[in-house]
């Protein structure tokens, strides 16, 4: 096992997958590093470092800055993908996916249905989201729901570097069009990866810890927080089925349930506003099948319906936090 970051292996992933398949390509803003600046091509490797070296080992056919125009980023990234080619689309930041929405919901995520399975779409859209560094409320966002409400398309976050390693290649060796969400917070979170092949299929979530009394529901960043709010419970003897979803489409729904059919409590969490968030997708799916299990209501604990503050309190005060997973977790067990 190699200990790296989820950059370093998302980096590694992008290397070995486009060393393999020559079809693999990477498109979007200042991934060769910025051309014209002063270190020239390769001088960051993209603004979050997730592209270093790929300009110098594959060229300028397989490794494109673009102009700043996400539609024209996911529209060529469409087209490639139906021309055969295999291409990764980076948008700088997943809150401008507005702009693109066209081309993702009307084209890629409609064009096996549309063309009877007669053409496919292996495209995969990279996209950093999620607040907790003060990036305010145009770049702090998480609009996973948004796009999990679209037929068609993947949608997956990674929340260690192994799953980082082995959801990404999944993606890139799929046939459908996959929404990949790097979360900007957890890029220097380290852990093991496993070396050589590596590969997660997508809707299989992750048991992050068992326990008999709460399942706790969470993605991305949220995992991290529920389990420090776990470790806490745990010194109580609270335990806790922490799920990490890994993907919300296809989302494993037999985990979940399987889960709240033992602990008969359900917690959502979820960075991103409470309406039509997945913590109401999940928390009406335990209430439609799994009701008589249920020894409380089920809780969701999102930020509120309101944009994201820019200020340090503020985002805070609206995130979801490891003090306040464990007080809804704590209600729900004093729920009779």
């Amino acid at each position: 096992m190699a200990i790296m970051n989820i950059r370093e292996a998302i980096l590694s992933t992008l290397h070995a997958e486009m060393e393999r398949d020559g079809d693999i390509m990477l498109l979007g803003e200042d991934v060769v590093g910025g051309n014209g600046t002063a270190g020239g091509p390769e001088a960051i490797g993209g603004i979050w470092g997730t592209s270093t070296g790929l300009w110098a080992k594959f060229g300028p056919d397989r490794v494109i800055d673009t102009p700043i125009s996400e539609s024209a980023i996911i529209g060529a990234a469409a087209g490639a993908a139906l021309a055969g080619k295999r291409p990764v689309a980076e948008l700088m930041f997943a809150d401008f996916v507005g702009v693109s929405m066209d081309q993702l919901w009307n084209q890629m995520a409609k064009f096996r249905y549309m063309f009877g399975g007669k053409t496919r779409c292996p495209a995969v859209v990279r996209m950093v989201y999620g607040a907790g560094m003060q990036t305010a409320a145009q770049h702090s966002q998480s609009v996973y729901a948004l796009l999990t409400a679209i037929p068609g398309l993947k949608v997956v976050l990674p929340t260690t570097p192994a799953d980082a390693k082995g959801l990404l290649t999944e993606a890139l060796r799929g046939d459908d069009p996959v929404m990949f969400f790097e979360h900007k917070a957890l890029y220097g979170v380290k852990g093991e990866v496993p070396e050589g092949e590596h590969r997660v299929p997508f809707g299989q979530a992750r048991m992050v810890r068992e326990g008999g009394d709460v399942t706790v529901v969470a993605c991305g960043r949220m995992v991290n927080f529920a389990e420090k709010a776990a470790d806490k419970l745990a010194a109580e003897g609270i335990g806790i089925d922490l799920l990490d979803l890994r993907t919300t489409s296809p989302m494993d729904e037999d985990a979940i349930l399987d889960s709240v059919e033992q602990t008969g409590r359900l917690v959502v969490v979820d960075e991103s506003p409470p309406r039509c968030s997945l913590a109401a997708d999940v928390a009406a799916l335990v209430a439609a099948r799994a009701f008589t299990s249920l020894k409380a209501p089920p809780a969701m604990l999102t930020g509120p319906h309101a944009p994201i503050p820019f200020s340090r309190g503020l985002e805070r005060a609206w995130l979801p936090s490891p003090q306040t997973i464990e007080g809804a977790v704590r209600r729900t067990l004093a729920f009779r």
